[in-house]
């Protein structure tokens, strides 16, 4: 461990061609401090094909084996998926615990998941990984030893039965988890649903993670969403309440963050959660304009949301922490720039809101009969009003409402005073 009693990590990639490597070797690093590791070296082996059995060649391997004993590294990371066997295998060789990196972040989304539902998910896609590596995973299973009098063939035996054993459990846990998110699921649909009944606007916000989309929220909703400069930061989905400068009430939703290549059993787990992107009225991409790499993450955003078929829902793009750089211009000129931090930007922000849900609003100028002042009080509560005059043939009003509600008002509609 280090001084402050972080475990030391090293980790280990293959460049086969198929993406930056040094990129994805530097989130893999960030990755494991989210865990509470320290990357403290790295070593990556170019190759046309991974090795069947260790995925990275032996002299290689020999090379992260020095280097876990002299640094006294308690774990080496990989930067991919492996199988049961090369996780069994490198282990043996390396003298340390491996982990991949699927299983990093199902550690960091265990670690980070806070309501029952994030839990549940979580445990699910955990135990969809595993099911299929239980067979490879640790000597344990296929060298259980049965008593009695057999010989290797009955101790194997055995060994087939603890094996068989814990897929039964395994598979019998993933149902039970899955009908109780089915469930779950069920109740979040129910919620979508008064809400769209209700007509409030749903405003998504989606993104890589560690771009400041909590940070954004409690900006926009004066909200007090946690946020931490780390990866997957919020595993659940928020929603808060936010007045536009048009008087029309929206609901703001912070989705779980993304990241480049996540496991595909942790998008399937969390579909339901990410699918509140799928059922928004208007979806906002955040990125962090302070990122070199802020075009690669909104790439990474747009392969996701085309995922959850959300290409005819209006979508514009924010670029946020720009207080952290200066000068810097985004590719899209439509962007809006801003600053959670200090508030920069905000108030395009939301005047790009209301342009883009102008159609859930009219601007409206009526003369209320004494005896339908119950009107006037909707405008209050659901509205905005901007002029209110008591005359003697009735109330003048002039003000904000949902467009859905115009029915109510046409019969006292009068020019502006």
């Amino acid at each position: 461990m280090t001084e402050n009693g972080v475990a030391k990590a090293v980790l280990f990639g293959l460049d086969l061609g198929e993406y930056d490597m040094e990129k994805s070797m530097d989130e893999l690093s960030a990755l494991a401090q989210a865990c509470g590791m320290e990357a403290v070296a790295q070593l990556v082996q170019k190759r046309d094909t991974p090795e069947s059995a260790t995925y990275l060649g032996e002299g290689r391997l020999a090379e992260g084996r020095l280097l876990c004993m002299n640094l006294g590294a308690e774990c080496a990371i990989f930067d991919a998926e492996l199988s049961g066997s090369q996780i069994r295998n490198l282990e043996q060789i390396l003298e340390v615990p491996v982990i991949d990196r699927t299983m990093l972040i199902l550690e960091i989304f265990k670690r980070r998941a806070v309501t029952n539902e994030g839990k549940l998910q979580t445990e699910l896609a955990t135990l969809r990984y595993r099911l299929p590596r239980l067979a490879g995973l640790g000597e344990s299973l296929s060298r259980q030893g049965g008593g009695g009098t057999g010989g290797a063939g009955a101790r194997r035996g055995a060994g087939e039965s603890k094996l068989e054993y814990d897929r039964r459990h395994v598979r019998r846990r993933i149902e039970a988890l899955s009908q109780r998110l089915a469930e779950m699921e069920l109740r979040r649909a129910q919620t979508r649903k008064s809400r769209q009944k209700s007509g409030v606007p749903i405003v998504a916000l989606v993104g890589y993670t560690n771009v400041g989309k909590s940070s954004l929220l409690n900006r926009l909703c004066g909200a007090e969403v946690p946020a931490a400069d780390m990866l997957f930061a919020t595993l659940d989905p928020t929603a808060r309440k936010l007045t536009l400068p048009s008087g029309l009430d929206v609901v703001v939703v912070d989705t779980v963050g993304f990241v480049s290549r996540l496991p595909h059993g942790l998008v399937e787990a969390f579909k339901s959660t990410l699918e509140e992107a799928a059922y928004a009225d208007v979806i906002v991409k955040v990125c962090d304009l302070s990122d070199p790499e802020s075009s690669q993450q909104l790439a990474v955003t747009e392969q996701v949301l085309a995922s959850l078929n959300c290409e005819d829902i209006p979508q514009f793009t924010v670029y946020n922490k720009c207080d952290r750089v200066s000068g810097a211009v985004p590719f899209d000129t439509s962007a809006i720039c801003t600053s959670a931090a200090t508030g920069y930007g905000i108030e395009k922000l939301l005047a790009r809101l209301d342009e883009v849900l102008s159609d859930r609003v009219r601007h409206i100028a009526v003369l209320l009969p004494y005896d339908k002042l119950t009107l006037a009080a909707l405008i209050r509560s659901q509205g905005t009003m901007l002029t209110e005059e008591y005359r003697s043939d009735g109330v003048y009003c002039e003000g904000i409402i949902k467009a859905s509600q115009l029915h109510h008002f046409i019969s006292y509609f009068t020019d502006p005073s």
